[in-house]
């Protein structure tokens, strides 16, 4: 009884959030609630089973791709009222593209139905019922994946430098702190009487 509860309560607040996540004004907010489907999808991995796929959805998903997307767009100097302007022109793609999306679940929960398809051999990977499954995956990653399991940690890397690049350019409108220009100051530099004219800034 209590599973069934579990499943519909983090069934209904991954349909939500994913909801939310699209029709959202803010990215950022958009963000948030995408880390909240994350971990409600995390909880229903747990209750199948899968919980190497729910702790990878807690620490690559919201750990790393969610936050990092997070910060790109707190960071960056994004135009939100330009992009909701284009909604409108875009709509129509949209919902053909969410159209063909539908009838592509419609098809993957018939075939479901009509059975599972035979991937592969038996003894290309066996399956050791003795063990849990992620001591089973982690045997596979680090022994047989391990150099695919490296190339997917060196795109991450790639993706966390150019996060960090991103947010240490230079941007035209913004006052960047200069800790020796700051140090070297002197006291008679501090402050400067200025009179402008009506209408005119003051140039700092």
């Amino acid at each position: 009884m209590i599973q069934t509860l579990a499943f519909y309560l983090f069934a209904t607040i991954v349909l939500l959030s994913g909801a939310f996540t699209i029709f959202a004004k803010n990215p950022v907010h958009s963000v948030l609630w995408l880390i909240l489907a994350f971990f409600n999808a995390a909880g229903l991995m747990v209750l199948a089973g899968a919980e190497f796929i729910a702790m990878l959805l807690v620490i690559v998903y919201v750990g790393a791709v969610a936050v990092l997307f997070l910060f790109v767009v707190m960071m960056l100097d994004i135009d939100f009222a330009e992009l909701r302007a284009g909604f409108a022109k875009y709509l129509f793609f949209g919902i053909i593209l969410a159209a063909f999306l539908a009838i592509e679940l419609v098809l993957g929960l018939e075939a479901f139905r009509a059975g599972a398809i035979k991937l592969g051999t038996e003894t290309s990977a066996p399956i050791d019922m003795s063990v849990s499954n992620i001591e089973a995956i982690g045997a596979l990653l680090y022994t047989k994946y391990v150099f695919l399991f490296e190339a997917a940690g060196l795109i991450l890397l790639v993706a966390m430098i150019g996060a960090i690049v991103l947010t240490h350019r230079q941007r035209r409108g913004t006052r960047p702190q200069n800790i020796k220009k700051q140090v070297r100051r002197r006291p008679g530099e501090a402050v400067r009487n200025l009179n402008p004219e009506v209408g005119q800034g003051v140039e700092l």
